[in-house]
């Protein structure tokens, strides 16, 4: 390879839909652009694959509503094959003996509540009210670049633009966004319900990929960070991508590549290149040196400050705070291949029982569901009655299976990365997957016999697969002190690192995990801010 073909504008490692989305806006800012992905495919956790033989699906994220809509305007994501599918409603809850499920409607939905509590039918419109109001503040914030400790005049402008945001809010929504911000999702919902399908319900949304207790002080927070996301300009709605999660990052490739973008697989990095101190390229595994004065990270902070760079090459304070970085979800991700449709004890097969199925289909019962699995997981390593988020995509698009049958996709919580005595995941994984199917199969008398192939992806594996350090989902845990301006550390919540010319634009940036490529779209503008001022380059 000649000398020319090893110098780039920016380098991009990672093609998960951070690293596309990073690339894609580079390039649109007249960037020569070069991603490199270590895997043989690109995507990332954002990936559909076949994992038995005619039936395909999303390997880790299965949901679409966190898509920044900016980005998709921005990278022609339509006009490059992505069909969003929108979900017909909110969840549908298995219960012991009983079902809740909430339709969009809202007259609808109170009257389901009502089965359970008049006064929980009653609080529901305002409840809904709130967690839209705040979603739709939050999503301000969550795509802008936070502002930095001990920064200069901009981002004093950042602190006053955002509070204004938040200075709009009447003052009891200030009240509440301060209080959900701080509050477990626990005591919030203890405060606004009084029956446990409902509590249940939204319990799950605190501890989706947080391993705490759902009284854990905090908590609340990640049930703001899932509803911050729209679709077709609905805040907080949910979507299925057509084709599978793998449908958005090859959409984004697809539009990197009409931008003249190099994407390559099969290109681990070893090292980042540096000289005085500042980032001059990389180094492949096989040895191959590619040169650009822009690396952009697409990766895990301690991948980036641990593998790729000596964290003695930073600042103390920094190395320690990287060092220090909590990562664990404590999920466990599967999808079963089946025969035919599962049908729950307590949900009919009629138009409206098939609708409700459409939606994400839980077992999370009770906030005492979801702590006692916590409990068991802390203590043992996995529940004995897990949290199980179920979908099927083929009920909405049947490109993903053969004729008649269905696939499934599992999100379980919680399951330890590091297992108590010393035991590891390869020797356990099929077993707690058996043991997931368990429980789904006590609630669905045909379940079982309907799977005819599975896929599993223990906490391990998520590690493996996609670096993910701790099987994180979120790229480090959404807790206080890991989010806004202290995310991925004090000082550089802009995605400039303490090396020169090295930028992190994945989810460990600012606003964190889920698909929503806005970490990749923000360090992009700031990379591009850096290039036109002549600060690197």
């Amino acid at each position: 390879m000649s000398t020319s073909e090893n110098r780039t504008d920016a380098i991009v490692i990672g093609a998960g839909h951070n690293g596309l989305s990073c690339a894609g806006y580079l390039a649109r800012g007249g960037l020569k652009v070069t991603v490199l992905e270590r895997r043989d495919v690109i995507g990332g956790a954002a990936l559909t694959e076949e994992f038995h033989p005619g039936f395909r699906n999303s390997v880790f994220s299965y949901l679409v509503s966190l898509l920044d809509q900016q980005v998709i305007r921005d990278l022609d994501l339509f006009q490059h094959g992505l069909e969003l599918l929108q979900r017909p409603g909110g969840s549908l809850s298995i219960l012991p003996g009983d079902h809740l499920y909430l339709p969009r409607d809202p007259a609808s939905a109170q009257q389901a509540l009502a089965r359970f509590s008049a006064a929980d039918a009653a609080a529901y419109p305002e409840f809904e009210d709130l967690l839209e109001s705040l979603g739709d503040a939050i999503r301000v914030i969550a795509t802008q670049v936070p502002p930095n400790f001990g920064g200069g005049l901009s981002d004093l402008w950042k602190v006053l633009g955002q509070a204004n945001v938040l200075r709009k809010l009447p003052a009891d929504r200030q009240a509440d966004l301060a209080e959900l911000m701080t509050m477990s999702i626990g005591d919030f919902l203890d405060r606004w319900f009084e029956s446990d399908p409902i509590k249940g319900l939204y319990g799950f949304e605190g501890i989706i990929g947080n391993f705490v207790d759902p009284y854990a002080q905090g908590s609340a927070y990640v049930l703001l960070h899932h509803i911050f996301g729209q679709v077709d300009g609905r805040t907080g709605a949910w979507a299925y991508a057509k084709g599978g999660m793998g449908a958005i990052t090859q959409a984004m490739a697809r539009y990197c590549r009409s931008q003249g973008v190099d994407i390559r697989t099969n290109a681990a990095v070893s090292e980042v290149i540096l000289d005085k101190g500042v980032a001059k390229g990389v180094v492949l595994e096989d040895g191959t040196a590619l040169h650009a004065p822009v690396v952009a990270a697409n990766c895990h902070p301690q991948i980036l400050f641990g593998q790729l760079i000596d964290p003695a090459l930073t600042p103390d304070r920094f190395a320690k705070r990287v060092a220090g970085w909590r990562s664990e979800s404590a999920t466990f991700r599967m999808n079963v291949a089946l025969s035919e449709l599962p049908k729950f004890d307590t949900v009919d097969h009629d138009e409206n029982g098939l609708t409700a199925m459409k939606n994400t289909i839980d077992i999370a019962p009770s906030l005492d569901y979801i702590r006692a699995a916590y409990d068991d997981a802390r203590m043992q390593g996995w529940s004995k009655a897990p949290v199980v988020s179920m979908c099927i995509p083929t009920l909405m698009d049947d490109s993903l299976a053969p004729p008649g049958g269905h696939v499934m996709s599992l999100f379980c919580q919680h399951f330890r990365r590091h297992l108590p005595d010393g035991r590891s995941w390869d020797d356990v994984r099929e077993e707690v997957a058996d043991h997931i199917i368990d429980t789904v199969a006590a609630h669905s008398p045909n379940f079982r016999q309907a799977i005819v192939g599975r896929q599993i992806n223990s906490p391990l594996d998520i590690e493996r697969k996609l670096n993910m350090v701790g099987g994180d989902i979120f790229h480090g845990t959404l807790h206080l002190d890991q989010i806004f301006a202290l995310r991925p550390a004090p000082g550089h919540a802009d995605h400039r690192m303490p090396i020169p010319g090295v930028y992190l634009c994945g989810s460990g940036a600012h606003p964190g995990g889920g698909v929503s490529g806005i970490p990749g779209r923000n360090a992009a503008q700031e990379i591009l801010k850096d290039v036109k001022r002549r600060k690197v380059g």
